[in-house]
């Protein structure tokens, strides 16, 4: 390692950048979450119409998937990231001003379906370019930091909404985190760049990244090659993906209960003040954060330490799906210590075994890694849809919040099944390309 000693170290302010776009990407879908019992109460919305709206985020999301990482392998994580960054968070802006219209309840649907359609690139590009700026030995630690900047979001962005919306209301939530985002997509498209373009750095860390399994040259147009549908269908399609697809859709399940119905679970269902929900949901954010960094940073452990990446990749998650089904305990207590534990604990478990874009980063081809990233995404966030919607049907059912928290605690037991049975031993996928005459 004596000839990287002068290497530049661009790639972790890189990194900063992709955990502050991903803090704000988790913001800008949690202000809705956050804003839902003053919302529907001032607009008249039941749970059935709230769980609609969380879910059309993910609906368009979903869809978009696939076109945004098709959008990244053609244009680069760079200007797509930033100009999504930018445009998703002028959208959240205008989610303040629905009170305006005839039909509050369909804007509101519009304008998180266009959210949805525009965020749909930032986990792809996270992901490809975490494998442009980073060996393989650093990419665990990487990938939980962007991973982790969600329980950021949750754990700090959410009290300082629970603030907005205390000292002004629910508009100023929207109006506040959608301005902080746009300024920090222009700074965005200022500092970040590909590594063979970026101006900082020296070559001693482009060749440190690429001896280290990264891809520092992707991108270059004159490398780019052509493949056709069966081929892609090669890499999304097979018994490893299809059960990393099943884990990431339970993973996300869980995620998308604390983005979406948790403020609620704690203000209806524990009766406590929306300034102590602020506080409260913080805590199992934090703990998220904490499970994130440790996963990832004792996946590169085992990495180092000689074990197998199909091990030291499988073992976190696996690990930490088993455990996260203790936030149903949450059913049986009513003391609102254990209650917190119990989705502290969950969270932190989910954050442990949160490694399913390292994963991905770990066996796509380099080549596709847009398409590739696009389409596991869209199997992940599926839960972005299903997830709200299926909980606020059996709010609208039973009228308890019981079920729900037993459908969220079943995912980990899903997720743990499937990397057992299914996904088998982790390889990176080959595929043959096809020369562009």
């Amino acid at each position: 390692m004596d000839k990287f000693i002068n290497k530049t170290k661009v790639r972790y302010t890189i990194l900063l950048f992709l955990f502050l776009a991903t803090v704000f990407n988790y913001a800008d879908r949690a202000t809705l979450s956050v804003v839902a019992p003053f919302m529907s109460k001032e607009l008249g919305f039941d749970p059935e119409m709230m769980g609609l709206a969380f879910s059309s985020f993910g609906i368009s999301y979903v869809i978009m998937q696939i076109p945004g990482g098709w959008l990244l392998d053609k244009y680069g994580s760079r200007l797509v990231y930033g100009v999504a960054l930018i445009g998703w968070s002028v959208v959240t802006m205008f989610q303040g001003t629905i009170y305006l219209f005839a039909a509050p309840l369909m804007a509101l649907i519009v304008l998180r379906l266009l959210m949805g359609a525009i965020e749909a690139p930032a986990f792809p590009a996270n992901s490809r370019l975490s494998v442009q700026w980073f060996p393989n030995k650093e990419r665990g630690f990487v990938t939980s930091v962007y991973q982790a900047a969600q329980y950021i979001s949750l754990g700090i962005i959410t009290p300082l909404m629970t603030i907005i919306l205390y000292t002004w209301s629910w508009h100023y939530v929207f109006y506040y985190i959608g301005a902080i985002g746009i300024v920090l997509g222009v700074f965005w498209l200022m500092y970040v760049q590909d590594p063979f373009r970026h101006k900082r750095i020296n070559q001693q860390e482009i060749d440190y990244i690429k001896e280290g399994g990264g891809e520092p040259l992707l991108g270059i147009k004159e490398e780019k090659q052509k493949y056709t549908f069966s081929q892609i269908k090669q890499v999304c399609v097979n018994r490893m993906m299809i059960g990393v697809y099943i884990g990431q859709f339970c993973v996300t399940s869980i995620t998308w209960f604390f983005l979406t119905w948790f403020p609620t679970y704690l203000y209806q269902a524990k009766g406590m003040s929306i300034l102590k929900v602020g506080l409260v949901a913080s805590i199992p954010a934090i703990a998220g954060f904490a499970g994130g960094l440790i996963g990832g940073m004792f996946s590169d452990y085992l990495l180092r330490k000689g074990y197998s990446l199909t091990y030291a990749r499988k073992l976190p998650i696996i690990c930490g799906m088993l455990l996260s089904c203790v936030i149903v305990t949450a059913n049986y207590s009513g003391s609102e210590v254990v209650v917190v534990a119990a989705m502290s604990i969950a969270f932190f478990a989910k954050g442990f075994g949160n490694l399913g874009w390292c994963v991905l980063s770990d066996t796509s081809p380099k080549e596709v890694l847009g398409v590739a990233g696009g389409v596991f995404n869209m199997c992940g966030n599926l839960a972005s849809i299903v997830t709200p919607l299926v909980i606020g049907y059996i709010l609208s059912t039973t009228q308890s919040f019981d079920y729900a928290i037993l459908y969220v605690g079943s995912m980990g037991l899903i997720g743990l099944v499937s990397y057992v049975f299914i996904v088998g031993p982790l390889d990176r996928i080959k595929i043959r390309p096809v020369a562009i005459a």
